[in-house]
């Protein structure tokens, strides 16, 4: 049902790897968001929800500039930038308060968008860039069950470290959204730590992708 023998190929095995220990970090922010906007900040269901659509309306953007962005400066420098970047945008949570501007959590919002669909992005991009054509369908459902895999444990760790707060917090007085900004800064770290993966990628790597889309 799988062949194992694609984690061979570099560039394979670090976009998916690579992709997974950083979606354990990114993938819970999504889950936590609503819960700090909701239950620590006080916002309704449906403020929550108007606060997310900026990041889907930046992924959007990213997408019309990220393969220039790859052409120029590479997937490697690319890949290891943008995983600190989204560790950097991811920790600022931590800090937001009742106090803090709409305007405020709208840019953060925005740059988590943006970073979020770069780096995920360019790691699908990367994935495929050295299979070989008859392994390319073994390819897609390996790559396409391990993003799976990594949102649904991303979610986990984020719940887990959030609960790991809560639970180290003084019986009566257990605050949820202290927990989950708690829980924002660890998943930040986290997120910026996995760029050490993509420092194995030498610099042609994709370049093949690249050259077909100039050529397209």
């Amino acid at each position: 049902l799988l062949d194992l023998a694609l984690f061979k190929v570099r560039t394979f095995r670090v976009a998916v790897v690579g992709g997974l220990v950083t979606r354990l970090g990114a993938a819970g922010l999504p889950f936590l968001l609503p819960i700090l906007y909701q239950l620590g900040l006080g916002f309704s269901a449906w403020q929550s929800g108007l606060l997310m659509m900026p990041t889907a309306a930046a992924a959007m953007i990213m997408k019309i500039i990220l393969l220039p962005l790859l052409a120029r400066y590479g997937f490697r420098c690319v890949l290891i930038v943008n995983t600190v970047l989204m560790g950097g945008v991811i920790a600022p949570f931590s800090v937001v308060s009742s106090s803090t501007g709409v305007t405020i959590l709208v840019f953060l919002a925005l740059a988590q968008g943006l970073s979020s669909s770069a780096q995920f992005g360019g790691m699908n991009a990367l994935a495929y860039a050295d299979v070989a054509a008859p392994d390319a369908a073994m390819a897609t459902t390996m790559a396409s069950t391990c993003q799976q895999m990594g949102v649904g444990f991303g979610v986990a760790v984020g719940a887990l470290i959030t609960a790991w707060y809560m639970s180290n917090a003084p019986p009566n007085h257990v605050d949820l959204g202290a927990a989950v900004r708690h829980a924002m800064v660890v998943l930040g770290l986290l997120t910026a730590l996995s760029s050490g993966f993509f420092w194995t990628l030498h610099s042609q790597d994709g370049q093949s992708l690249n050259r077909s889309s100039n050529n397209m």
